[in-house]
């Protein structure tokens, strides 16, 4: 990973917002450095392809495939993660997909800040193999307007 953490406060003390700010960062880094490892894409699909697996429906779909690998305390930061507060709720994600996304950003936080680096890669991996093959995908085709000009105006 990038930099070794060393906390001067007790992780048990910060709120699950403060954990997930951190582990935002972590997943956003990750899903960055593994596509440009490992694919091809343009710089524009590079940025779908990354808000495709840092969305809140991406980080609720991430959980959902990790939570059965969870140790007790894991699954305890989970839990802290989903019952945690914010002002704010994501446009385009339902309100259990956002407390799911908040969820697995603070268990990401908090295992950067336990230096728990091996914990997130193979948490990150699990996660990689099962959100990449809707990567692959075709995107779906714009419907273009005939071509003879018959198209409606109004």
């Amino acid at each position: 990973m990038l930099w070794e953490a060393k906390p001067e406060i007790d992780l048990r003390e910060q709120s699950p917002i403060s954990l997930a700010f951190v582990g935002d960062g972590v997943f956003e880094a990750l899903v960055r450095a593994r596509l440009v490892e490992r694919t091809r894409l343009v710089p524009g699909r590079l940025h779908a392809a990354a808000v495709h697996f840092v969305c809140a429906k991406g980080q609720c779909a991430a959980l959902e495939r990790i939570e059965p690998l969870l140790t007790e305390d894991e699954q305890a930061v989970v839990r802290r993660g989903k019952n945690a507060t914010k002002a704010t709720v994501a446009k385009h994600a339902t309100p259990r997909e956002y407390r799911a996304s908040t969820a697995f950003e603070a268990l990401l936080g908090w295992l950067y800040l336990q230096n728990r680096l091996a914990r997130i890669e193979e948490l990150f991996d699990v996660v990689w193999d099962a959100l990449l093959p809707s990567l692959t995908a075709e995107p779906p085709k714009r419907r273009e307007p005939p071509a003879n000009g018959s198209a409606r105006r109004h």
